[in-house]
């Protein structure tokens, strides 16, 4: 059986679809790095994002007590299932990562409590993904990621750089980032335009900050980054409602120590937390009353 890349796509008749964002992992040392990041455990259940081919989700079933292995395109789960029907350890699943429910395969007989996830995440929606998985991290333990070098840049970012932004404070209430390597272009096939990195997030067992609101600390966050040249105080002038005048605004900021002429770039996560708390107290927070645009 064919097992390289370019030999499995060869035989199938298949070439990598642009608009999927595909661009297979195909060297081996990077392959077991990934597993040994993972640091896979026989009892771990596994979650694979893009299992494409098939041949991390093989490296992957040979440690793992079960592996699902999730992808979007039916003729990568056609090659899949003629792969893998033979292991019963791994169970394939066509499906849009963006519309699939962690929770699902957690917290049932014999299912595990939190899962493990692992995946060349396609470079296109890798934002929309990773605050999915942070919607569900209640069920996740951790993340080992392949991302675009420029999204894992935004992920580790310190406060103050021109990389944090809206991912970087999200997932960093919920979850610590660590890049764990840069892998060139030259280790996928096709070679994508960009470097990727490997990225590993562990879920944290409580957020940074105990949160009122979940939802507003995000829109809180959205809300300050909306202008990035802005300071602080104007961004946030978008929450002033009949609940909240400026002076009110600018009390919370005094009270919190935060200086309202900083922009929004130099507040950590935690500060970004406590200022979300005390702002949940003043305004009615609706759907359509806090609609930020990105």
């Amino acid at each position: 059986m064919a097992t390289t890349v370019r030999s499995i796509l060869k035989g199938h008749g298949i070439h990598p679809r642009k608009r999927l964002g595909q661009s297979f992992l195909e060297d081996k040392n990077i392959i077991d790095k990934i597993v040994r990041v993972a640091d896979i455990q026989a009892h771990d259940f596994i979650v694979e994002i893009g299992a494409g081919l098939g041949i991390l989700t093989e490296q992957l079933a040979l440690q793992a007590r079960h592996v699902v292995a999730i992808d979007v395109d039916p003729r990568m789960v056609a090659i899949l299932r003629a792969r893998l029907q033979d292991n019963p350890q791994v169970e394939i699943v066509e499906q849009d990562v963006l519309t699939f429910d962690f929770s699902s395969l957690c917290n049932h007989d014999n299912l595990p409590d939190k899962l493990k996830i692992i995946g060349n995440v396609p470079y296109n929606i890798s934002s929309p993904i990773l605050f999915r998985l942070i919607k569900y991290r209640h069920y996740i333990s951790e993340m080992v990621l392949l991302l675009q070098k420029e999204v894992a840049d935004r992920l580790t970012a310190p406060p103050g750089s021109k990389e944090y932004g809206i991912p970087t404070v999200i997932v960093d209430m919920y979850a610590e980032a660590t890049r764990e390597m840069n892998v060139p272009a030259a280790c996928f096939y096709p070679v994508p335009q960009v470097t990727s990195s490997l990225v590993k997030l562990r879920t944290r067992e409580a957020p940074l900050v105990r949160l009122t609101d979940e939802d507003f600390f995000s829109r809180i966050v959205r809300c300050a980054f909306s202008q990035r040249r802005k300071t602080l105080l104007n961004n946030l002038r978008h929450l002033i409602r009949p609940g909240l005048a400026e002076a009110d605004l600018v009390r919370v900021l005094n009270d919190l120590g935060i200086d309202g002429q900083r922009r929004g770039e130099t507040l950590s996560a935690v500060e970004f937390g406590r200022l979300s708390n005390s702002l949940s107290s003043y305004v009615e927070t609706t759907h359509d009353d806090l609609a930020i645009r990105d």
